[in-house]
């Protein structure tokens, strides 16, 4: 029997030697701070204006949402074969403006495997959408929701959350109904970056003009407030849900946060532009992507020391992790065409 682990594995060795056939090139580790690098990646050409991407285990499948220009379109759904690195489907958003021909393009991205949907913030015309994974159908947009950025599934819970960068609100709806359930307003603040603790149902959210996190529990409409670090846009929680990784975006930076003390228990230096962040469950370890300097930080964050940087290409975005296997999408405009590109990196720890 395969294990899904072995099976990533797999498809990641599928994915190198088919970049390897087409010609396109195959980015090598970088240095490493704590032990020598022994992650292998690979860059392959696939879509202009990416922003996030989502794995779904369900349908084994890497969605990637596009954008591009304000106008917002062309903007596009993606599809994408995780063996292959291919587009399998290209789902185009209905239209928010029929004047300018706007489309109600997607941004953030989340998969809700039990009700087979993948979830997306329409960040340019404030609200928030649902896909089928199955058929690519356009189920449904769920208004009022300022400068939506990101979106996070809860499953166990049949819950979806946005970010309401604009509001300084955190939006809530059922996953079943796909209706608007609860939100909590934060005055002043920005957030940006979700994750959630399926165990508990509470949520997390980066507010980066304020530079901490917001934590809302399902029982309590009240957020507690938690010290982050320098300019915090993107988190990520440990597999036990008990500490919180935040990628410092004005700091250039990963902060480990004790989320029952409330405190920052180190910082680590990832680089310029600290963007995303993502952990994997498999061997605990996180990956920061690093807009600026272009690279993929692997940090070991018990120990707060970088074990490895990996290039990528310019301008990462977004690091999506699924059974050691790190997807990174960004906006080089370095491949075919002008397209941007997606480094995919088998991480060794």
């Amino acid at each position: 029997m395969t294990t899904r682990t072995s099976r990533r594995r797999a498809l990641t060795a599928t994915a190198i030697a088919v970049a390897l056939t087409t010609g396109t090139s195959v980015a090598l580790t970088g240095s490493a701070s704590a032990q020598p690098a022994a992650s292998t990646a690979t860059t392959v050409s696939l879509a202009t204006g990416q922003y996030q991407s989502a794995y779904s285990e369900r349908n084994d499948v890497l969605w990637v949402t596009t954008a591009v220009g304000r106008n917002a379109n062309p903007s596009a759904l993606l599809k994408v074969d995780p063996r292959t690195l291919t587009v399998e489907q290209s789902i185009t958003p209905p239209v928010a403006n029929p004047t300018t021909g706007a489309l109600e393009a997607v941004y953030g991205v989340a998969v809700d495997d039990e009700h087979n949907t993948v979830w997306v913030t329409n960040t340019r015309v404030n609200t928030v959408a649902v896909y089928s994974q199955r058929t690519g159908e356009h189920l449904a947009t769920l208004p009022d929701v300022a400068h939506a950025r990101e979106i996070v599934v809860d499953e166990k819970h049949d819950t979806v959350w946005a970010s309401a960068y604009g509001g300084g609100t955190l939006v809530a709806y059922d996953s079943k109904t796909l209706t608007e359930k609860k939100r909590v307003t934060v005055e002043g603040s920005g957030p940006a970056g979700l994750a959630v603790d399926e165990k508990s149902g509470t949520v997390y959210a980066t507010d980066l003009t304020n530079d901490r996190i917001i934590e809302v529990t399902r029982a309590s409409d009240t957020p507690r407030l938690i010290p982050a670090g320098d300019g915090p846009i993107s988190i990520a929680l440990s597999r036990n849900g008990r500490t919180a990784y935040t990628a410092d975006q004005t700091g250039g930076t990963l902060s480990v946060v004790d989320l029952r003390t409330g405190t920052v228990t180190r910082t680590v230096t990832t680089g310029a532009g600290a963007l995303s962040v993502a952990a994997s469950d498999r061997s605990g370890d996180v990956v920061v992507v690093n807009r600026t300097a272009a690279t993929a930080t692997v940090v070991d964050p018990g120990k707060g020391v970088v074990e490895e940087t990996v290039p990528t290409g310019t301008n990462p975005n977004h690091v999506e992790i699924t059974d050691g296997v790190a997807y990174v999408v960004d906006k080089s405009g370095a491949g075919e065409n002008g397209a941007d590109t997606l480094t995919v990196i088998d991480l060794a720890h």
